[in-house]
């Protein structure tokens, strides 16, 4: 035991007429305290699909994002403006500047990004610079010059930007990053669908859906789901071979090789007899 008993305890202080301690039970208990108000509007939202299974035949798949405004006061006067976003998971990257040397294409400057979806999608109710603010662009990252997350330690190159410019232009060639303006119906500002197109060449992994409500450029509210994709059956079968057993794949591999070519060679050879 300390010399002194009180060391370490708090101060007393006297209890204030409010403090529910010990209340009278013949008395009134008063009014409960209330509770944190949430936002005046809420998402509330659902997925057609929650996972994609990649099969051999696999050519894409249609995601269905709809849902509801959920709101406890009247429409306010200010457009409502709703805004779904899909992303695939973040990997690192390499951004390479292709240069004519002695007649020759070679790579010579390099961006590192630290992190990078493979797909990004993003869905608005109207033009995305009409109605998101940039501060909040850039708290939430929503459009697609924000989707690449970090550099990789610090950039060889002056000026970042062109390399960065270049990535996003060849992946929205390609339909791996999309700007889908006025895709989302929105229907007496309380029901909204969408539909996002998944490409053929997904990854496996955990995808996110992200929907943003939004008045005046401002978010409001935010929902978030997670799609499950994965291969499966023979697809995921040669997958995992690849990287469990590599030998064994490259001997498959290799036999398939062999048994084409030598079913093609004695077909041509029977079809130039006959």
């Amino acid at each position: 035991m300390p010399a002194d008993p009180e060391a370490g305890l708090l101060p007393q202080t006297e209890a204030r007429p409010d403090w529910l301690l010990f209340p009278d039970p013949r008395e009134s208990r008063g009014p409960l305290p209330e509770a944190a108000e949430g936002p005046a509007e809420q998402v509330v939202a659902g997925l057609s699909n929650s996972s994609v299974a990649i099969t051999t035949s696999f050519d894409g798949s249609d995601i269905l994002i709809y849902g509801a405004i959920k709101r406890q006061t009247p429409i306010p006067e200010t457009p409502l403006d709703v805004i779904v976003t899909i992303e695939a998971p973040s990997q690192p990257l390499t951004i390479w500047q292709k240069q004519r040397r002695a007649g020759i294409w070679i790579n010579t400057d390099r961006v590192e990004i630290g992190a990078a979806p493979s797909f990004y999608a993003v869905a608005t109710t109207r033009p995305l610079d009409q109605i998101l603010d940039p501060d909040w662009d850039n708290r939430y990252r929503i459009s697609l010059p924000l989707v690449l997350r970090a550099f990789a330690g610090a950039p060889q190159v002056e000026d970042t930007l062109p390399y960065t410019e270049a990535l996003i232009r060849l992946r929205r060639q390609n339909g791996h990053y999309r700007l889908e303006e006025n895709a989302v119906a929105l229907v007496e500002d309380t029901l909204f669908r969408t539909d996002i197109r998944l490409p053929a060449n997904l990854i496996e992994g955990d995808y996110r859906a992200r929907i943003f409500l939004l008045r005046g450029g401002e978010v409001i509210d935010a929902y978030g789901a997670a799609i499950e994709v994965r291969k499966v059956g023979l697809e995921r079968w040669l997958y995992r071979l690849a990287f469990d057993q590599p030998l064994l794949y490259g001997l498959m591999s290799l036999a398939v090789a062999v048994i084409a070519g030598w079913g093609a060679s004695a077909a041509f050879r029977k079809l130039r007899r006959a």
